[in-house]
């Protein structure tokens, strides 16, 4: 995605809720949306996730209990999340973020259908104590 154009509205709210695992944005347009961290996560726009061209995306597995433990504010046009698992390279535009939120519920169903068919998993395995 490419940076802000005149017509990407920008943010008037940003609230991470840590209970729900949510982040709720408010557009100036009056447009807001709850994304869940989990989706922000699977859905990171850093190389890591997306790879470097079409067809090199890598699936994120057990990233259903994902944190945001900080949020960095990236000059005038996006956020950098620094999530539970140590991953803290994706820079969130204003524009993709909106994107997201408008493409949540087919963005989540993908999701879910490419872990199904790598017959993989939400849930995070947990090493043994």
């Amino acid at each position: 995605m490419s940076g802000l154009t005149p017509e990407t509205p920008t943010p008037t709210e940003i609230k991470l809720h840590q209970k729900s695992r949510r982040l709720e944005i408010a557009f100036a347009d009056g447009r807001s949306f709850d994304l869940s961290f989990e989706l922000l996560r699977v859905y990171s726009p850093s190389a890591e996730v997306r790879g470097h061209g079409p067809g090199q995306e890598v699936l994120q597995v057990g990233k259903k209990d994902v944190d945001i433990l900080d949020v960095e504010p990236v000059g005038t046009y996006g956020i950098q999340p620094r999530f539970s698992d140590g991953h803290d390279t994706g820079i969130y535009s204003w524009e993709y973020l909106y994107d997201l939120g408008h493409r949540q519920e087919r963005l989540w169903l993908q999701y879910l259908d490419r872990l199904k068919a790598a017959g993989a998993s939400r849930e995070s395995a947990k090493s043994p104590s």
